[in-house]
């Protein structure tokens, strides 16, 4: 063979091999470039009571778990908290609360759904029959789907409520049971909060538990100078801890907001919790 025909076969093998690897890097290329687009911007609605709620500066210190909710997510993730102070599922229909969600939902966002302290109490005027109750979460999550976003349904919070023997009290039985009732049936994903929000409490025990709550000594706090104890609403510590027990199942069950959390890991809601065991 001829100089002249060896090289025009290397020079034959290697366009081939350009060509071969040319088209690898491209490849290689545009799966990296994928991995780094931006993720889609979505919003995560909350909608409940005032265990969630953002609160006015004169209700200070009190907080929902709702307040603390948003630091933890990335800016692709906007959380618009819509909870209002005694509301049931009832009420935040009937004022338009809900339409002003729904009108606003788009394919992607997600509905977290937490009622039941307003619903439960037949003395209130917020009151829900328990069949109007689970009827009116299968309207959320019905018309949350119907636009393309994902609904999820919490238990409501615990009270801190506590017998003579130190065992806390199961104030929500028949209304969280319908929460877990309705998410099976719509097989739909569930925060119980309510169970593990009483696990907590219990292991915490009377004493400890209270720094959960709205609690203040008269004189302590300007907006209470009288003292305060309330065992259905938070401080800032029993807010967060809230708002990071319903993170920990949001990662542990991965449903979907993964990736918009920020890196904020399970230890750090154990160590959080080991710290308040001390």
């Amino acid at each position: 063979m001829s100089n002249l025909q060896t090289n025009n076969r290397f020079k034959e093998e290697k366009l081939k091999m350009q060509s071969k690897y040319g088209k690898m890097i491209i490849v290689l290329m545009g799966l990296l470039s994928f991995s780094f687009l931006p993720e889609k911007q979505i919003k995560i609605y909350l909608i409940g009571d005032s265990t969630m709620a953002d609160k006015s500066v004169k209700a200070y210190p009190e907080t929902g778990w709702g307040m603390p909710f948003h630091y933890f997510f990335n800016k692709n993730a906007i959380v618009d908290n819509t909870a209002q102070n005694g509301r049931s599922t009832r009420t935040f229909i009937e004022e338009g609360r809900w339409k002003a969600v729904y009108d606003a939902l788009k394919p992607g966002d997600y509905v977290l759904i937490q009622f039941g302290h307003n619903d439960e109490v037949p003395t209130k005027r917020s009151y829900t029959p328990p069949a109007q109750y689970k009827a009116n979460l299968l309207k959320f999550i019905a018309e949350s789907r119907s636009k393309g976003a994902f609904p999820i349904l919490i238990t409501p919070v615990a009270r801190r409520a506590f017998d003579s023997n130190g065992k806390l009290l199961d104030t929500h039985h028949a209304y969280a049971h319908i929460v877990r009732e309705t998410a099976k049936e719509a097989k739909l994903p569930l925060i119980d909060l309510d169970q593990l929000s009483r696990d907590l409490l219990q292991k915490l025990g009377p004493e400890k538990s209270a720094f959960l709550y709205n609690h203040l000594d008269p004189a302590e706090n300007p907006h209470y100078s009288k003292g305060h104890t309330d065992n259905t609403h938070f401080s800032e510590l029993g807010a967060r801890t809230m708002a990071e027990i319903v993170l920990q199942q949001i990662e542990e069950q991965d449903l979907g907001l993964e990736n918009y959390i920020k890196n904020i890991s399970q230890n750090n809601v154990k160590q959080s919790n080991e710290k308040m065991h001390e």
